[in-house]
């Protein structure tokens, strides 16, 4: 019988560990730290992510979005720019409303205010004969394409040059009227500058003449827009005088100048006091202007005015550089030769001396019957001439220059031929005839031996201009003698009132009868209304001009009720003259309340004064550039009082 085998596998080897005791508590130690490590990294994490929203969300709110919110555990780090200082502490108190306010660190910074400035615009425009050139800063609205278009039409032939930047700012408030108004000037001043500003424009420019420049600068005020500061430099430089004449005379009406001219005011002087001495007692004037032919002009005249003293009669003409003097025929031959002699030594070199002395006239019995063109011109522009006229040819010639002048329509004709007429007649007639062409009326008598010039004008230079005239065109040797009469009633300058004289003018009304009011109020009375038609009537002429219309009151009552009621009374009368066709635009309105008085208030003469309106003259000042660069000007009311601003004042006691 077989016997079961068993089988027995071997045992594996069994592995025991063993931790010593005394490395178990530090092991769980170390555990616990590292556990609690962790849970304070998220927790740390979660109250910084938890901070941050809070305080982003409360800038949010606090409409202070653009600070950034940086967490580092308990501290919150405000960074960026605040727009202002008002910002940067709303951020501060806005994050304070979520951490405590010692947790926020203030990292932020203020923008420059004058980063947020606006800058100038201004445009500045040049123009000349060469064209147009454009300088400045424009806002990016301006229409930039329709300007260079504009200017192009103005400049013709002309190039325009842009030179203009651009900012991306608002237009400022005025900007489109001061650029059109600045256009328009510039189109009628062929040689000037024009500054464009915001709030003013600066004009400089150039006039031909003294005229010229009056004219340009009523038409600039006028149609400067309400509001719109003007600034204006104008000048008138000195005229071309060619030729450079000056004539000097001394007969039985005494010593004068019938032309005078000057190169410097110091020339101007020297031949003046010459004229006194020589024995001018009246007031003279002389033209100080360009085309001097030589820097010794005042030397050589002040020598033939010496001359003319000594000779005692006579005249003397300078046309450049020739000099033509006659001695009358009182002169004797003696004092004649002596005093030409000495003046012909000492001329200058390039001065030529033609000097002639009249004989002495010759009684006989049947003397020849003497040559005479004649030509009289009216006030109302009609010519008529008459006289001698050598040949077909010659009346032809002054027919036809007669008419070009004065109008076909206006010239009557009665001359007739004669032979043997002296040599150069035409050219004498025509010269008289250019002469009395300056004149508003007057004649012009043309004889062999000197051409007479008599009438009236309305130009203060037409003297000098004849003089100019008749020595320039008939040469050395040859007299003539002038008689003109200024008369300012017909100069078309003079005749129109100035600034100071409108305002004296509307004054001097009220002075005549005040413009009074219903009590307590600025409903005008009825008996002012003469009084205002009158000033409406000055006002025609003086529109142009800018002025205040100062309301005033007496010391009775509330003194903030007395300048409301000053103020509300100017503007009436601004209104009264609006209603009388007046163009008011440059009329303004000031309530001066009781702070001016002229009379006292303590008695009824003197409230009564005290109660009255008066016209300013408001006058813009020259431009000023202040050292940071701002410009500084505004309308200055000329005779204003010390204090133009309406204080309170203490009353008196009663």
């Amino acid at each position: 019988m077989l016997r079961p085998m068993r089988f027995s596998l071997p045992k594996a080897p069994s592995l025991h560990l063993t931790i010593p005791v005394r490395l178990i508590l530090p092991g769980f130690l170390v555990l616990a730290a590292l556990l609690s490590l962790v849970a304070a990294i998220v927790a740390a994490s979660f109250v910084e992510r938890r901070s941050a929203e809070g305080v982003a969300k409360a800038l949010a709110d606090a409409d202070e979005g653009w600070a950034d919110v940086l967490a580092d555990g308990l501290q919150i780090t405000l960074a960026g720019i605040a727009p202002t200082e008002a910002d940067r502490f709303r951020a501060l108190t806005a994050a304070g409303t979520v951490v405590d306010s010692d947790r926020v660190i203030d990292a932020m910074d203020v923008l420059d205010p004058a980063a947020l400035k606006a800058p100038d615009f201004t445009i500045e425009i040049l123009r000349n004969g060469d064209g147009v050139s454009l300088i400045g800063l424009v806002p990016a609205a301006t229409d930039r394409e329709g300007i260079v278009t504009k200017l192009t039409a103005i400049a013709g032939e002309g190039k325009v040059t842009d030179m203009l930047e651009t900012a991306d700012h608002p237009v400022p408030q005025n900007w489109p009227a001061a650029l059109e108004f600045g256009m328009k000037a510039i189109g009628s001043l062929p040689r000037s500058k024009v500054s464009i500003f915001a709030d003013h424009v600066a004009i400089t420019a150039i006039s031909d003449s003294a005229a010229e420049k009056a004219r340009i600068e009523a038409d600039l005020s006028r149609k400067a827009p309400k509001g719109l500061r003007l600034a204006l430099d104008i000048s008138a430089p000195r005229p071309v005088i060619t030729p450079f004449t000056l004539r000097f005379l001394i007969d039985e009406n005494g010593a004068r100048f019938d032309a005078c001219s000057a190169d410097s005011s110091q020339a101007r002087d020297r031949i003046l006091a010459a004229a006194t001495a020589a024995g001018a007692a009246r007031k003279n004037a002389c033209t100080i202007g360009l085309g001097v032919p030589t820097p010794a002009w005042a030397d050589a005249v002040t020598m033939g005015l010496s001359a003319m003293k000594e000779l005692g009669a006579g005249s003397i003409t300078f046309s450049d550089a020739d000099i033509s003097l006659i001695a009358a025929d009182t002169v004797t031959q003696e004092v004649f030769d002596r005093v030409v002699g000495e003046l012909e030594s000492n001329l200058p070199e390039v001065f030529s001396l033609h000097a002639v002395l009249t004989p002495k006239p010759v009684e006989t019995q049947d003397a020849p019957v003497v040559p005479e063109f004649v030509a009289t011109l009216s006030s109302g522009g009609r010519l008529e001439m008459r006289g001698r006229l050598g040949d077909e040819l010659s009346r032809d010639a002054v027919d036809s220059f007669a008419r070009a002048r004065f109008g076909s329509a206006s010239v009557h004709a009665a001359t007739r031929l004669a032979p043997d007429m002296p040599a150069g007649w035409p050219m004498r007639v025509l010269a008289a005839l250019e002469a009395l062409g300056e004149l508003d009326s007057g004649s012009a008598r043309v004889r062999p031996e000197i051409i007479r010039i008599s009438g009236v004008t309305g130009s203060a230079t037409a003297s000098d201009s004849v003089a100019r005239i008749l020595s320039s065109r008939l040469g050395e040797g040859l007299n003539f003698k002038l008689d003109i009469r200024y008369d300012e009633r017909l100069d078309p300058l003079l005749g129109l009132p100035t600034d100071e004289d409108c305002v004296a003018g509307i004054n001097d009304l009220l002075g005549e009868h005040k413009i009074n009011f219903e009590p307590g109020s600025a409903q005008i009375a009825r008996d002012a209304s003469a009084t205002l038609d009158r000033i409406a009537e000055k006002m025609k002429q003086c529109s142009d001009f800018a002025m205040e219309v100062g309301g005033h009151t007496d010391a009775q009552g509330r003194e903030e009720m007395n300048l409301e009621l000053s103020q509300t009374r100017a503007e009436a009368v601004i209104a009264a003259l609006m209603e009388r066709r007046v163009l008011t635009g440059k009329l303004s309105a000031r309530g001066y309340g009781e702070t001016v008085p002229i009379g006292d208030n303590e008695t009824e003469a003197g409230r009564e004064a005290n109660r009255r309106i008066e016209f300013r003259l408001v006058k813009p000042v020259a431009v000023a550039a202040t050292a940071e660069g701002e410009a500084e000007d505004a309308p200055v009311v000329v005779n204003a009082p010390d204090d133009e601003t309406p204080k309170p004042k203490p009353r008196p006691e009663r």
